[in-house]
C-alpha cells in the first residue's frame, strides 16, 4: 500500500484525552463565480479510512474508553461546526486497544458533502488514558494483509 504523508492524520499521536488529530487536511479553498464551500473529496474514487494502534492504551482506571469521528469543518481546528462523516462503530473498551487492533482497517469514506479541512476527532468517554498512540491516514488503497506461503507467486513479482 502506498501512504501519501499528505494525507496522513497521524504519525505515533499519543491519545490520553480527548483530541483532534495532529494533522488535519486542507482539502483547499474553492473559488469561482459561485463560490462553492463544500467539495466531495474522491469522486470518482472510493478513499479509504485507516486507524492502527501503535501503542498499547492504558488508564489508571483500567476502564476508559475511546470512540473516533472524521469530521469536516469551514476552520482548520474542527471547532465551527463540524459535520461528522463516519464514526466508529462502537465505544472501544480499554482492553481491546492492543497494539496492532485495527480501530478502522480500510473503511471507505463515505460520498457526500465535506467543508474545507479534514480530521480525525478522538474522544475518550469514561476516564484518561495514560498511554496510547495511534496511526491514522487515508489512502486510495484497502489495507490487505494476506500471506502467502514461501514460493508462491501471485502474477505480479
Amino acid at each position: 500500500m502506498l501512504i501519501d504523508r499528505l494525507n496522513m492524520f497521524s504519525t505515533d499521536q499519543a491519545i490520553t484525552v480527548d483530541a483532534i488529530s495532529e494533522n488535519v487536511i486542507d482539502l483547499g479553498p474553492l473559488g469561482g463565480a459561485t463560490a462553492n464551500t463544500i467539495r466531495d473529496i474522491g469522486a470518482g474514487r472510493t478513499l479509504y479510512l485507516h486507524i492502527l494502534v501503535k501503542e498499547t492504551f492504558d488508564s489508571a482506571e483500567e476502564d476508559a474508553t475511546l470512540d473516533v469521528t472524521l469530521e469536516s469543518d469551514s476552520t482548520a481546528d474542527l471547532a465551527t461546526s463540524a459535520t461528522v462523516h463516519w464514526t466508529s462503530t462502537l465505544v472501544i473498551a480499554e482492553a481491546t486497544l492492543v497494539a496492532g487492533y485495527w480501530i478502522a482497517k480500510g473503511i471507505a469514506i463515505p460520498s457526500g458533502a465535506y467543508e474545507r479541512y479534514l480530521g480525525l476527532r478522538f474522544n475518550n468517554a469514561t476516564h484518561a488514558f495514560t498511554a496510547g498512540k495511534v496511526d491514522a491516514w487515508i489512502s486510495e488503497n484497502r489495507y490487505d494483509d494476506r500471506t502467502y506461503e514461501a514460493g508462491f507467486t501471485t502474477g505480479i513479482n
